[in-house]
């Protein structure tokens, strides 16, 4: 033990260094929760703001889809606000018009590929990008809108090197490089509690799992702007990370206290017979998601339909034996009593008068995309391009300014006029479309194969 004496002491010094007043401890940081799903309502509307990949109209095109089926009795709206070449300053210059004119309630931002500047990193160029996207997320959250920020998607610089279009240092940095910028926006939708998409990582992923078959398979054939199997891949990544999943139809027919029984959930099966054939009739509340035929490779490597749109037909309690089934007297398929007590799948079948109903959709509105949005996004791309010369000309004091000037106002609203027919063009299509999509009742037959 210590002596007394010395205890005392230490002790009074102790008293003496302590502060006067307890420090004050920074109070803890609060943190948003990050949007997990788009929560949309009839009469909603949402922007996809991008680029180029954007400008295609097809990943927007099959989001789209997806959306006319799931919800047919939700009327929303979709405006595609992508432009060739941008990067987020140039989606900033046309963002009160292209933007924010629509009174979004949700916008996805997909940019960053023409920010990164095709080239190995560089900090002022991704200062550049931070500041600009930063302001982008700044004035949708200033509409009172959501935004869902996307990553970049693939650089493919395999591609480029097969089409011996390569250059140095892209091909070997770029897509690194975009990884990164898709990294950086991961960490402000969380520090903004925003949607988020990873376009990034599903391109690539699926590009790695193909080459393992096929050294020299790609689907950004110019290594930058996804084809259809790509742009597939980026849809199936905005429904997978934002969008509610649930089953399209689960019909089950199955002996109950010796009585057959159907149910379907929300939606009755009604009429229903039993015999050697049983019959019911069944309106379901949706549709499958089908997209146009070229699509057909990117749906398949992502098992879209089995994954976000199953249709189940289960009938239980059958004799032993192969039934056939039809759907308002069309056949569809055989299986065999076991296969239909355990369910089939008829999401992806194109004899089924679902599917060619959801098809006949997906093709109105593909001719929506590419006779009325394709060309209107093109009046934009031009409009960039003259905007630029009339910058160019104003920097030079060029003598011909004022008059340049003058033609670029006439056709400015030229232009206008063109995108406004465009915009009405692509409103009659889709009053077409949600007559389309309204699920209708369909009669079936379980029958015996003798």
């Amino acid at each position: 033990m210590y002596p007394t004496r010395l205890i005392l002491p230490i002790v009074s010094a102790a008293i003496l260094c302590a502060p006067l007043f307890a420090e004050e401890q920074p109070a803890a940081p609060v943190f948003k929760p990050i949007v997990e799903k788009l929560d949309v309502a009839d009469g909603d509307t949402v922007v996809f703001l991008g680029d180029s990949i954007t400008h295609q109209c097809l990943y927007t095109q099959y989001v789209e889809d997806y959306f006319y089926t799931r919800y047919p009795k939700m009327r929303l709206h979709f405006h595609n606000a992508g432009v060739g070449g941008d990067r987020a300053k140039e989606a900033l210059a046309r963002f009160d018009d292209d933007v924010a004119a629509f009174k979004p309630k949700y916008v996805t931002v997909l940019l960053g590929m023409n920010d990164g500047g095709y080239r190995d990193f560089d900090k002022g160029i991704f200062d550049t990008y931070q500041r600009d996207m930063n302001t982008v997320l700044d004035k949708i959250a200033a509409l009172g809108a959501i935004a869902v920020p996307m990553t970049p998607t693939m650089h493919d610089a395999r591609a480029a090197r097969i089409r011996k279009q390569t250059q140095e240092p892209r091909d070997t940095y770029y897509n690194g490089v975009l990884a990164l910028f898709g990294g950086w926006l991961r960490e402000q939708a969380q520090v903004r509690g925003l949607g988020f998409v990873d376009m990034y990582g599903p391109l690539n992923n699926v590009t790695f799992a193909q080459r393992k078959k096929n050294a020299n398979w790609t689907m950004i054939g110019d290594a930058v702007h996804p084809g259809p199997t790509g742009q597939v891949v980026m849809a199936v990544a905005v429904i997978d990370d934002m969008v509610e999943r649930s089953p399209v139809d689960a019909i089950t027919i199955e002996e109950k206290d010796g009585k057959l029984v159907g149910n379907a959930g929300k939606n009755p099966v009604i009429d229903l017979q039993m015999g050697d054939t049983i019959r019911f009739t069944h309106t379901a509340s949706a549709l499958p998601w089908v997209l146009p035929p070229d699509a057909a490779e990117g749906f398949a490597l992502s098992k879209a339909g089995h994954r976000f749109s199953i249709e189940k037909l289960t009938v239980r309690n059958l004799k032993p034996g192969k039934y056939e089934v039809k759907i308002d007297g069309q056949p569809i398929g055989q299986w065999s009593d076991g296969q239909l007590a355990f369910g089939v799948e008829t999401e992806g079948n194109d004899k089924t008068p679902q599917y060619q109903q959801a098809l006949k959709v997906a093709m109105l509105n593909k001719e929506r995309n590419e006779k009325a949005y394709a060309p209107l996004r093109d009046q934009w791309g031009q409009l960039k391009g003259k905007r630029r010369d009339i910058e160019k000309l104003t920097q030079a004091n060029d003598p011909q300014l004022e008059a340049k000037t003058a033609e670029f106002d006439a056709w400015h609203k030229t232009m206008m006029e063109n995108v406004e027919g465009l915009r009405v063009k692509a409103k009659e299509l889709e009053d077409q479309i949600y007559v389309a999509n309204q699920p209708a009742p369909h009669t079936y037959e379980i029958s015996p194969v003798k």
